[in-house]
């Protein structure tokens, strides 16, 4: 694409000290990373800068300090994991912005790699405090933004820092993540179909009201299809459902149908009297929801008919499971779309990209996380995102 972003891999960043920004706010026990997923994504933009000769001094955050030192917040064990997946030396530098952290990133060579300690040890980080961000800016010559999980945060190191440096610049990954959100729904080859699953409508509310004035067709699962389906007139039994929102549900269909865009909710379900794994359970039909049963996912035929219906799509956006994916068998809809949606991307007839928590474990229980176009690890970013809002860590690398 014709990109409103300068990306990092344009610039020359040899020599260059580079204040690199990322999400390595992964879990932490004992002093020992638990999940160093996030870690590996990044790692590619890393070693592509080390190879520059690039000076990279990362800045991150973990968990909530609240503007105060808690050691067992410290970044310690995150570096000692990137030292170890990097194959360098990855020490962390307590004075951030003191003495201490001017003479850190002073000695750097070409291609050594900093990390600066928790930067939510500093209140005004979350403050976005302009003169925290320009001690920071004081380091560095170059700002390389590569976590797009913290975009929808107005913070120092996100929003205020890159306005105060020289060159500012997209990561590699946040590269990648900005390219794969243009393309599904900016600029997106249609038609295309969004995948909405969860529990409520109420916390997707401006999701889908954004969605049904760009997608061509919104496929509804999960508790949220509950809604629409008693909207629509239909005995959900004893379901999840949120009856305050049914009024939401019908303006939704109105606005779906003014923008033309065809909502899609299950034509039938597996029902349960209970919610858990391996459950006595049966496929129902509408009106044939008993007075004590749970909706708990999309039935067989709704699954095979949603495939059949992404086959005329070009675009698929995904979030939230169709189901209970984590009780089997009410994971057999999210499994079996996802299936078809992995089958037509490999088929280059389809261009899927998928977010959110959920739909993480979602598509890693049905096998196919490597096989979208594009999974974000990012949640609160992605949703905001898909609610067509502005992220001001996104904006701010605008050229």
């Amino acid at each position: 694409m014709n990109s409103p972003f300068l990306f990092v891999d344009q610039i020359n960043t040899s020599g260059k000290r580079c204040l690199v920004r990322l999400d390595l706010n992964v879990p932490t026990a004992d002093g020992v990373v638990g999940d160093d997923t996030r870690i590996r994504r990044i790692l590619p933009g890393l070693r592509a800068l080390r190879e520059t000769g690039a000076r990279l001094a990362i800045l991150t955050h973990l968990g909530r300090p609240k503007g105060k030192v808690v050691p067992e917040m410290s970044v310690k064990p995150v570096a000692a994991a990137l030292s170890a997946l990097l194959g360098c030396e990855v020490p962390v530098e307590s004075d951030v912005t003191g003495p201490g952290g001017h003479a850190a990133v002073e000695r750097l060579a070409d291609g050594d790699v900093l990390m600066m300690e928790n930067l939510r040890f500093h209140p005004g980080e979350e403050a976005n405090d302009p003169d925290f961000a320009a001690a920071l800016a004081a380091l560095g010559e170059i700002y390389v933004g590569d976590a797009f999980s913290c975009t929808h945060r107005a913070h120092a190191s996100v929003e205020a820092l890159p306005r105060l440096m020289e060159v500012a610049t997209a990561g590699r990954s946040l590269g990648e993540e900005l390219t794969a959100l243009h393309n599904a729904l900016a600029d997106p080859a249609r038609p295309v179909a969004a995948i909405v699953g969860g529990a409520k409508v109420s916390t997707k509310l401006q999701v889908l009201e954004n969605l049904v004035t760009s997608v061509d067709i919104l496929i509804l699962g999960g508790g949220m299809a509950n809604t629409f389906l008693l909207a629509r007139g239909q005995d959900v039994g004893a379901s999840l459902v949120e009856a305050n929102m049914v009024d939401t549900a019908h303006a939704i269909e109105v606005s779906a149908k003014a923008n033309g865009c065809h909502i899609v909710l299950p034509e039938d379900f597996l029902v349960a009297g209970e919610f858990a794994a391996n459950v006595s359970h049966r496929v129902a039909g509408p009106g044939d929801v008993g007075e004590g049963e749970m909706i708990l996912d999309a039935g067989p035929a709704s699954a095979q008919d949603v495939a059949h219906q992404l086959e005329t799509c070009r675009t698929v956006v995904w979030n939230g499971p169709m189901g209970a994916f984590e009780f089997p068998p009410f994971d057999s809809a999210t499994n079996h779309v996802a299936k078809a949606v992995a089958t037509l991307t490999a088929d280059g007839a389809m261009m899927s990209v998928a977010g959110g928590g959920d739909t993480l474990a979602a598509l890693a229980n049905a096998g196919v996380s490597d096989q979208f176009t594009y999974v974000s690890t990012a949640g609160g970013a992605f949703l905001e995102w898909l609610e067509g809002r502005v992220l001001p860590g996104v904006e701010v690398l605008r050229r």
